[in-house]
Protein backbone atom coordinates (compact mmCIF):
# COMPACT_ATOMS: atom_id res chain seq x y z
CA UNK A 1 0.00 0.00 0.00
CA UNK A 2 2.86 2.59 0.86
CA UNK A 3 4.33 2.35 -2.37
CA UNK A 4 0.92 2.65 -4.64
CA UNK A 5 0.72 5.87 -2.31
CA UNK A 6 4.07 6.51 -3.76
CA UNK A 7 3.78 6.30 -6.74
CA UNK A 8 0.56 8.47 -6.91
CA UNK A 9 3.15 11.15 -5.67
CA UNK A 10 5.33 11.05 -7.75
CA UNK A 11 2.53 11.26 -10.60
CA UNK A 12 0.49 13.65 -9.18
CA UNK A 13 4.04 15.79 -8.32
CA UNK A 14 4.60 15.22 -12.10
CA UNK A 15 1.38 16.24 -13.79
CA UNK A 16 0.78 19.41 -11.61
CA UNK A 17 3.78 20.40 -13.14
CA UNK A 18 3.75 21.71 -17.16
CA UNK A 19 7.29 22.67 -16.92
CA UNK A 20 7.81 19.03 -16.59
CA UNK A 21 6.01 17.63 -19.77
CA UNK A 22 8.40 19.85 -21.84
CA UNK A 23 11.19 17.65 -20.33
CA UNK A 24 13.62 15.13 -22.49
CA UNK A 25 12.10 11.83 -21.83
CA UNK A 26 15.27 9.96 -20.96
CA UNK A 27 15.96 12.32 -18.38
CA UNK A 28 12.88 12.42 -16.43
CA UNK A 29 12.69 8.51 -16.82
CA UNK A 30 16.45 8.71 -14.96
CA UNK A 31 14.88 11.17 -12.49
CA UNK A 32 11.55 8.62 -11.74
CA UNK A 33 13.66 5.43 -12.12
CA UNK A 34 15.96 6.75 -8.90
CA UNK A 35 13.60 8.09 -7.04
CA UNK A 36 11.67 4.57 -6.89
CA UNK A 37 15.18 3.00 -6.63
CA UNK A 38 15.31 4.97 -3.30
CA UNK A 39 12.19 3.88 -1.90
CA UNK A 40 13.39 0.21 -2.09
CA UNK A 41 11.86 -1.02 -5.00
CA UNK A 42 14.30 -2.94 -7.11
CA UNK A 43 11.89 -4.57 -9.50
CA UNK A 44 10.31 -2.64 -12.07
CA UNK A 45 10.14 -1.61 -15.55
CA UNK A 46 9.46 2.40 -16.85
CA UNK A 47 8.53 2.11 -20.29
CA UNK A 48 8.01 5.60 -22.61
CA UNK A 49 5.45 5.19 -24.93
CA UNK A 50 3.16 7.66 -27.01
CA UNK A 51 0.10 9.27 -25.31
CA UNK A 52 -2.20 6.45 -27.34
CA UNK A 53 -0.54 3.84 -26.43
CA UNK A 54 -0.22 4.19 -22.51
CA UNK A 55 -2.09 1.56 -21.00
CA UNK A 56 -1.06 -1.32 -18.83
CA UNK A 57 0.25 0.18 -15.96
CA UNK A 58 0.49 3.63 -14.15
CA UNK A 59 1.34 7.01 -15.61
CA UNK A 60 4.47 8.32 -13.94
CA UNK A 61 5.67 10.97 -16.20
CA UNK A 62 4.47 13.09 -18.89
CA UNK A 63 7.73 14.64 -21.21
CA UNK A 64 8.09 15.98 -25.04
CA UNK A 65 5.65 18.28 -24.75
CA UNK A 66 3.19 16.16 -23.80
CA UNK A 67 2.79 13.94 -26.19
CA UNK A 68 4.77 11.14 -24.60
CA UNK A 69 4.38 9.07 -21.03
CA UNK A 70 6.18 7.11 -19.01
CA UNK A 71 4.31 3.78 -17.54
CA UNK A 72 5.79 2.26 -14.82
CA UNK A 73 4.69 -1.68 -14.03
CA UNK A 74 6.51 -3.29 -11.01
CA UNK A 75 7.61 -6.51 -11.05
Amino acid sequence: MHMRAFIALIAFSLAASPALGRMDCEELKAEIEAKIKANGVQVFTLTIVPNAEASGGEIVGSCDGGTKKIIYKRG
